[in-house]
């Protein structure tokens, strides 16, 4: 559904516009709505469409609540998920807490994930990518990809 990465700008308010080539999809699934909270690994946020994240947050809600590692996930997710609206130009007003969690400043990246979106910055993207891609020439491939054909 969503795949691809997208080099963006975040205006002076801290809106972002969707790209055009998502904006209909986005319309058409959930009416512009959008959940974006943070990345609990990575410096990054993650976007859903709102039914997407209606069945995560269901998930994530019965959990048990005496397990400290599900509350904890509990908290980062729930707690700092924001409702976003496209307005009619296609742009999101990302909240300030959030922004400053993932460094958000000008230059961003939307990553499509297929159900969901990562926004990151630029340079804390291009760095991660680098990392990832280096670990992968060292690593090799896991035996749990041993059968991907690529």
């Amino acid at each position: 559904m969503f795949r691809g990465v997208t080099h963006l700008n975040l205006d002076a308010k801290g809106r972002m516009a969707f790209p055009s080539r998502y904006r209909d999809r986005l319309m058409g699934l959930c009416d512009g709505e959008v959940v974006a909270t943070i990345d609990y690994e990575s410096p990054c946020l993650m976007l859903y469409p709102l039914p997407d994240w209606e069945v995560l947050e269901r998930d994530l809600v019965k959990l048990p609540s005496l397990n400290p590692q599900a509350r904890r996930l509990q908290r980062l997710l729930i707690g700092h998920a924001h409702d976003l609206q496209l307005d009619g130009s296609g742009r999101v007003l990302l909240p300030q807490p959030l922004r400053d969690y993932a460094n958000l400043d000008k230059k961003i990246v939307l990553v499509g994930q297929v159900h969901r979106f990562e926004l990151w910055d630029a340079e804390a993207w291009e760095q991660a990518r680098t990392d990832w891609l280096d670990e992968a020439r060292q690593d090799g491939v896991p035996d749990e990809l041993g059968s991907l054909t690529l």
